[in-house]
């Protein structure tokens, strides 16, 4: 009885104990499945998660700066490069560690670096950071101060980082080619921002253990460093003579005319695509590009609402940054003509024997009015070369109406005036145009008439530019290019730019018939003001009216323009040049004519000889060209003599020595054939300044005379001073500046008896 008690005693133990083992063996196995699901997790899904964080917390990397590659023009010249500078930035778990002085440290660097003192401090306050940027891209003259107050304070936690700086060593020039980085170092505009990716490199890096502190670990070979990839490194098509050359002529016209919105030029090779030169007016200097001029930060300081204030400025910042040449439309008008000729020649539907008859207007279809000309008494009958000099409304309309609104509007296309020209820069508009449909209506053709001579549609000035290039260039449509090659920090080229035609337009022997007549167009007819002796240039004027803007405000606008082509024998070059809203009360009388023209003139006078163009002067011409004053100091007065002459020019000696002590001009400066010049023999030159008189108006002989007067020369550009009606339009000095006796002012002759001419 006792074994059977005892038996059945045991038999609930047993079960219990193997219903414990069962269910500690499933916890077991429940866990050890969680155990190793979550190492599996840890060890192989999320292994590079924390093997990222154990590195980090055992290992410092440094960050390598690349540096950024250089932008060159066509020539070599630096156009941008990065210099070595230095990134400042604080260690707050180091200031909190070593118990610094956060208010002598903010102190400091605030002054120093002009930063808001409280943002240091709070920063500061973070003492979970290592890393605090206080400021970037500090120069040695700056960072060399951060060191002595380092020493001086035995201060651990502001720190110098390796970094670079971006340097544009011409300011404004070309500045809406070039753009510029922000303070990251990334491109932001223009060539730095479209071809950032090869410019901005690869940075690289230094690790190295460090202790718990996150010091660095003595005594370890444990140190790997990754080579930095530097930026490659940009050559432009641009020519930094042409671009000053450019900026200089467009800064002037601004200010003689007193234009209001601005203006911009360009010019191209006509056989390439390639853009020497390309300006827009207001402009910047990269080195300062949040910068205003004095003018609208004066303006803006006036309002006293932050919002607006903000508001405003941000404003004028854009407007500064805007590429007139490439962003901006406007109407071209007479501009345009070079289209409407060339595609007339090509069909065949004029030829240069023809007569059209101008009696002042014309009627046109779908018109209630008719289309006038700018001479309301009409230019009567002349040929097709005469039609163009005379800028004639009424015989485009004509030549307009023969070619027909689908030919016409099949040529527009392709010219490209619909498509943008696919130039490497940012920013690049599009046209304005009526449907084709509109645009060829039977039952109207008022937009026909209003295209043949360039107005009531936009295009931009790159457009208007490369389809006058195809034009004149043999018939070729070519993309216009800014960038020519790029190349690795080794010299390996990694991209090249050529010539790239998009279409062939016209023919070779239109494109020349072409360029004949444009060239008398400047030779008697409305673009006489941009002749340059020597050279044969042709080109043809634009004045227009805003309409849009007289509609809304009631107020008239204009926008005046020129573009030229020269050799017109052998084109090489195309300058186009665009001035908008020129003041009435600049004196001169608004035409593209009277205004654009004299400035491409200009700067075709410095172009042409400068790409080794050779001037052939004809005999009269001969008479008015500028020479160079040679050197003839420490020469004997008899060798110096016979050198000024052979240069053609007078001679005056003052002085009763036998050697040459002084001489003026200057040498090599340029003075009007035919000026008498004067040398010292052992006599001294005056030192004194005189005040340069107004010379506007004046024909060639009261110029001579007035600056006589006041002992300066004169140096002549523009039309040939054959007659009096022939006058100084512009001058290189102002009228009331002071120079040094003896100075050289150019002076620019216009034809004014061309005045109402567009």
């Amino acid at each position: 009885m006792k074994r059977n008690s005892k038996n059945s005693g045991e038999r609930p133990n047993k079960v219990l104990v193997s219903r414990t083992l069962f269910v500690a063996s499933m916890c077991g196995i429940v866990a050890f499945v969680i155990l190793g699901l979550q190492l599996f997790k840890v060890m192989i899904i999320q292994h590079s998660y924390y093997e990222e964080m154990a590195v980090d917390n055992q290992t410092k990397e440094t960050t390598v700066s690349a540096t950024r590659g250089a932008i060159y023009d066509r020539n070599g010249n630096v156009l941008a490069l990065s210099a070595s500078a230095e990134n400042v930035f604080i260690s707050p778990y180091e200031i909190d560690k070593y118990d610094e002085d956060i208010d002598l440290i903010a102190d400091f660097l605030s002054e120093l670096l002009d930063v808001d003192r409280q943002s240091i401090i709070d920063k500061a306050k973070d003492t979970e950071y290592w890393y605090k940027t206080i400021a970037t891209a500090q120069p040695s003259e700056i960072t060399d101060q951060i060191r002595e107050f380092k020493e001086e304070y035995d201060i651990v936690g502001v720190h110098l980082e390796d970094t670079s700086k971006r340097y544009y060593p011409n300011e404004n020039l070309a500045c809406h080619v070039i753009g510029f980085t922000g303070s990251d170092g990334n491109g932001l505009d223009g060539i730095e921002y479209l071809y950032d990716d090869y410019l901005e490199g690869t940075d690289g890096s230094i690790v190295r253990l460090k202790t718990s502190d996150g010091s660095d670990m003595l005594f370890t070979n444990y140190e790997y460093y990754f080579d930095a990839q530097n930026g490659a490194d940009v050559t432009l098509t641009l020519d930094s003579t042409i671009q000053y050359i450019v900026e200089k002529y467009l800064d002037q016209a601004i200010e003689d005319y007193q234009i209001q919105n601005g203006g911009c030029c360009i010019v191209m090779n006509a056989k390439t695509g390639e853009i020497y030169a390309l300006a827009s007016r207001g402009d910047y200097d990269l080195n300062n590009y949040l910068g205003l001029s004095d003018e609208v930060q004066a303006e803006i300081d006036k309002i006293t609402d932050p919002d607006e204030k903000a508001e405003a400025t941000k404003e004028a910042q854009a407007e500064q940054w805007r590429n007139m040449a490439i962003s901006d439309t406007y109407e071209p008008g007479s501009v345009f003509k070079i289209m409407t000729l060339a595609m007339a020649l090509e069909e065949g539907v004029v030829s240069e024997s023809d007569s059209f008859y101008c009696g002042g207007s014309v009627d046109v279809l779908g018109r209630t009015s008719p289309v006038k000309c700018w001479r309301t008494t009409g230019h009567g009958s002349q040929t097709l070369a005469e039609a163009a000099s005379n800028s004639c409304n009424v015989a485009f309309v004509n030549i307009g109406l023969r070619v027909g609104a689908e030919t016409f509007y099949k040529y527009c296309e392709a010219f490209g005036l619909f498509d943008e020209t696919g130039i490497d820069l940012t920013g690049e508009g599009s046209s304005i145009w009526w449907s084709e449909d509109v645009f060829c209506d039977e039952n109207n053709l008022s937009q026909l008439a209003a295209a043949s001579f360039g107005q009531t549609f936009n295009v931009t000035p790159i457009q208007m530019i490369t389809a006058v290039a195809a034009a004149c260039n043999g018939g070729y449509l070519l993309e216009p290019y800014v960038v020519k090659e790029i190349t690795d920090e080794d010299g390996n080229v990694v991209y090249e730019k050529d010539r790239t035609v998009v279409r062939n337009v016209i023919s070779e022997e239109t494109s020349e018939a072409v360029c004949d007549i444009l060239e008398q167009v400047v030779n008697g007819g409305t673009g006489s003001n941009a002749y340059v002796a020597g050279y044969r240039v042709g080109g043809k004027t634009g004045t227009t009216t805003k309409t849009t803007v007289e509609a809304e405000t009631g107020t008239r606008e204009y926008m005046v323009s020129f573009c030229a082509v020269a050799p017109t024998d052998d084109p090489e070059v195309v300058c186009l040049l665009v001035l908008d809203n020129p003041s009435k009360n600049s004196g001169i009388y608004i035409s593209g004519g009277q205004m654009a023209a004299p400035v491409v003139g200009q700067i075709l006078s410095e172009v042409l000889p400068y790409l080794g163009v050779e001037p052939i002067y004809t005999e009269e011409e001969m008479q008015y060209i500028n020479v160079s004053m040679p050197y003839v100091k420490n020469m004997s007065v008899e060798e110096a003599t016979a050198a000024i002459e052979d240069a053609g020019l007078k001679v005056k000696v003052v002085g009763d020595g036998n050697v040459v002590t002084e001489q003026l001009p200057a040498a090599n400066a340029e003075v009007a054939t035919g000026t008498e010049v004067v040398i010292y023999a052992d006599s001294e030159k005056p030192t004194k300044t005189v005040t340069v008189p107004n010379l506007y108006g004046m024909t060639l002989s009261e110029a001579k005379a007035a600056l006589d007067n006041q002992g300066l020369y004169i140096g002549i550009s523009g039309t040939l001073p054959t007659n009096s009606s022939v006058v100084v339009q512009s001058q290189s000095v102002a009228k009331g500046t002071e120079v040094s006796y003896g100075s050289v002012i150019s002076v620019t002759f216009v034809d004014q008896s061309k005045v109402g001419m567009y």
